[in-house]
């Protein structure tokens, strides 16, 4: 049998998946391929070329990855014969009917794919769900699944900041940008069964230390808007905001609960990456028109209720963007 771990390169993907092959090792003769990227590299089903002989003997994880984005290529591997397991909590659209898709999918407001793992191992390895969670910025859910393992007020700590930091490390432009490469930086998780342990590494306390002064360079710009319901910033383009885009993002949704924010980063060409949360105090199961919707009304925009993306804004619709936050309810 061959294994393809298909995973985001974030703290949600990253902890999925090691809460799976903690549970689930496969064995020593046939580790997994595993395919992953930056945050923004979400295409990534694309990248499997299946030989035909062997596609009925593949089976293929994903996990944290936008089936909507990937929808062409899933079906693709489908109809080769290949086996797929699919764990999300992004924006779907239309999930294909195939009796080898197992989908674990669930676009509520206030889960990760991490806690969907959770679900699904009974909590086996629940700590690693907590830091996918607080990696999410879900914080609330995060303590509440934390709250369950009766851990002390240093140790929750302790796996709010790992989770912040891989999540940190999952932004940039390329990978010069970041620290480690998600890959390489899953690997090195992988060594261990208890985050505590991993979050007292060097390979974390190097995240910390950069992700602290990048963040530190952040907080000092000034919106360009901001009222009791948005914000917009403009981050100057260097390497530290290709970086810091989305910890900035969620700094500041957890700032300012009540608020929605847009933080736009320039590229080479004059154009703007965009990064949106939604109002925390906002988010519930019932919200229909959250920061994924807003995002998808974009080209190469989406994401999920809470937090969303547009890839690539032309500047000559910033100002339609800015319209358009403005004008949502956040229902």
């Amino acid at each position: 049998m061959r294994y393809i771990d298909v995973f985001n390169g974030d703290a949600d993907g990253m902890c999925a998946l090691h809460q799976l092959r903690l549970a689930e090792p496969l064995p020593p003769d046939a580790p997994a391929q595993l395919v992953t990227g930056l945050k923004h590299e979400i295409d990534l089903l694309a990248r499997l070329d299946l030989d035909p002989a062997r596609a009925g003997e593949t089976a293929i994880t994903v996990l944290d990855v936008s089936l909507d984005r990937n929808r062409a290529a899933l079906e693709r591997l489908l109809a080769a014969g290949a086996t797929v397991r699919y764990f999300d909590h992004h924006f779907a659209g239309a999930v294909p009917s195939h009796p080898h898709l197992h989908a674990v999918l669930d676009p509520a407001a206030e889960v990760c794919t991490g806690m969907l793992v959770d679900r699904y191992l009974n909590g086996r390895y629940r700590a690693w769900a907590v830091v996918a969670a607080y990696g999410d910025n879900l914080d609330v859910a995060a303590q509440d699944l934390a709250a369950t393992l009766r851990l002390d007020a240093g140790a929750t700590g302790n796996l709010r900041a790992l989770g912040k930091a891989l999540n940190y490390n999952a932004y940039g432009d390329c990978e010069a940008d970041v620290l480690f490469h998600p890959r390489e930086l899953y690997l090195t998780l992988h060594a261990f069964a208890d985050p505590l342990a991993f979050h007292r590494t060097a390979t974390v306390q190097a995240l910390l230390a950069r992700r602290r002064d990048d963040l530190a360079a952040a907080l000092r710009v000034a919106p360009t808007f901001a009222d009791e319901h948005c914000a917009v910033y403009r981050l100057p383009a260097a390497d530290w905001s290709r970086r810091v885009i989305g910890t900035f993002a969620n700094a500041l949704a957890q700032a300012h609960p009540a608020r929605a924010h847009a933080v736009l980063k320039p590229d080479d060409a004059g154009d703007f990456t965009v990064s949106v949360r939604a109002p925390l105090r906002s988010l519930d199961g019932a919200m229909r028109e959250g920061a994924d919707w807003l995002c998808r009304q974009f080209p190469g925009g989406g994401g999920r209720v809470a937090a969303a993306g547009i890839d690539h804004l032309p500047a000559a619709r910033c100002d339609e963007f800015i319209g358009a936050l403005r004008a949502m309810s956040w229902r």
